[in-house]
């Protein structure tokens, strides 16, 4: 059940990148089916090979493993922003989110 949601999860990621199974592979290091092997549930990767993973792909292995969350960089750079704000525009943006996510129906 977990190598499945973690292959599950390293596709996703690595789609949101917009870079090949190969082409990922290849930049960490490893054979052309590294990555594949791993999305495809024949492998899973070594420690050492998932921190390479998770700094590819400019994520935490916190967030890697955050499946609630879909795009983890998106958000860490829209937290960094945010912080950047005063209390006011913070619950502006608040509001905003809230409503959206209302009209999303979630």
């Amino acid at each position: 059940m977990y190598e499945k949601s973690f292959a599950e999860r390293l596709s996703q990621l690595r789609m949101q990148k917009a870079v090949s199974a190969r082409d990922m592979s290849l930049s960490i290091g490893q054979n052309p089916g590294y990555i594949n092997n791993i999305e495809t549930g024949k492998a899973l990767p070594s420690m050492s090979n998932f921190f390479y993973i998770c700094n590819y792909l400019d994520i935490t292995p916190m967030d890697f493993f955050d499946y609630d969350t879909v795009r983890p960089r998106d958000m860490d750079q829209i937290c960094v922003e945010l912080n950047k704000l005063t209390d006011s525009q913070f619950n502006s943006i608040k509001e905003i989110v809230g409503e959206l996510a209302r009209l999303n129906g979630r």
